[in-house]
């Protein structure tokens, strides 16, 4: 887990829990609000750990007893709220995990912390449930709420919490991450950097992803060579396109960052701030055939297609629709 100084960004967030701890000014509720893989259970670890840590200072010290506990997942005060339905935290979790169990004073440090991942996933009921707790705890509970969209809480949840929301990360923070820590090549920091628009999870994960390099360069092959091919061989890609439906988010943006280079070089004739270098060759032809209005006609095509996509308009006809608008623009 090591301590906030491993953390990449976040600094204002960090600099809010460390002033909180040292000036004894810690609230009973926040709501960690970011998307998926922007370093929530990260951070809600980390303040956790800080919180009952022997040696009281800004950041866990990771050698007492209760750091080492909390590092291992077996902290008696540190509660992680668990669900059996997946898509679902039921009024029953709440009550048996919290609203049971928060009178109870903590086994051994000076806190008892609660946190719930996916907080947007509770109920009506559970979030009225949980409000009781948090309208009137006691006074050493710490209820962490972690969520990827704050505003489907309910509004009286989210007026009695503190609101951290995480910002995404600088791109050359990610790349430098990915270089140094994870030993990524230079190329391939550049890609994964790109595509993660400033979410750390999200750059690691496709930088380990081997299925990714393969959509990548299906992706690849279908634009170079889209404007030669008949009806029929379009049709045929759509169908081999079918195998990255679950995927198809990441398809799509590899199509969007490739004519998003072109378009950046038609217009500046620069190498270097394209994302896609080791495709110069084609996206140099890209920018010599195609117009101004038409990349602006793919690029808008694929928000369509995104759009149409999470609408569950049929897969094969938007993915159609999509490569036509390619093939004429």
């Amino acid at each position: 887990m090591g301590s906030f100084k491993d953390v990449v960004g976040h600094k204002d967030i960090i600099q809010y829990i460390r002033n909180a701890v040292t000036m004894d000014k810690v609230s009973h509720a926040y709501i960690m609000n970011g998307a998926r893989g922007s370093g929530k259970k990260m951070l809600a670890s980390l303040f956790a750990m800080t919180l009952l840590c022997e040696k009281k200072g800004p950041d866990p010290c990771n050698t007492c007893h209760s750091c080492k506990q909390a590092e291992s997942g077996n902290h008696p005060d540190i509660i992680w709220v668990a669900h059996e339905k997946p898509n679902t935290i039921s009024v029953d979790d709440i009550r048996e995990q919290v609203n049971n169990t928060i009178m109870i004073k903590p086994y051994q440090g000076p806190y008892k912390i609660y946190i719930i991942d996916r907080a947007e996933l509770m109920t009506p009921q559970a979030q009225n449930a949980l409000l009781k707790t948090i309208e009137e705890p006691p006074e050493y509970a710490v209820l962490i709420l972690l969520s990827e969209n704050a505003d489907t809480l309910l509004p009286t949840i989210n007026s009695r919490c503190v609101m951290l929301k995480l910002r995404n990360i600088r791109d050359t923070l990610i790349k430098k991450y990915l270089m140094e820590r994870l030993k990524v090549p230079d190329y391939k920091a550049d890609v994964c950097t790109a595509f993660a628009q400033g979410n750390m999870g999200r750059a690691i994960m496709l930088a380990h992803s081997e299925h990714f390099n393969e959509i990548r360069d299906e992706a690849l092959q279908l634009l170079k060579y889209i404007r030669e091919m008949e009806f029929s061989e379009v049709v045929a890609a759509v169908n081999s396109v079918t195998a990255y439906k679950l995927e198809i988010t990441d398809y799509l943006d590899i199509i969007m960052i490739w004519y998003r280079d072109v378009l950046l070089y038609k217009a500046t004739k620069e190498i270097d701030k394209l994302v896609f270098k080791d495709q110069i060759k084609y996206i140099k032809e890209q920018a010599k055939t195609s117009s101004y209005e038409g990349i602006q006609n793919i690029l808008a095509g694929l928000e369509k297609a995104k759009a149409r996509l999470k609408a569950n308009v049929n897969f094969e006809l938007v993915m159609e629709l999509l490569f036509l608008t390619i093939k004429e623009n």
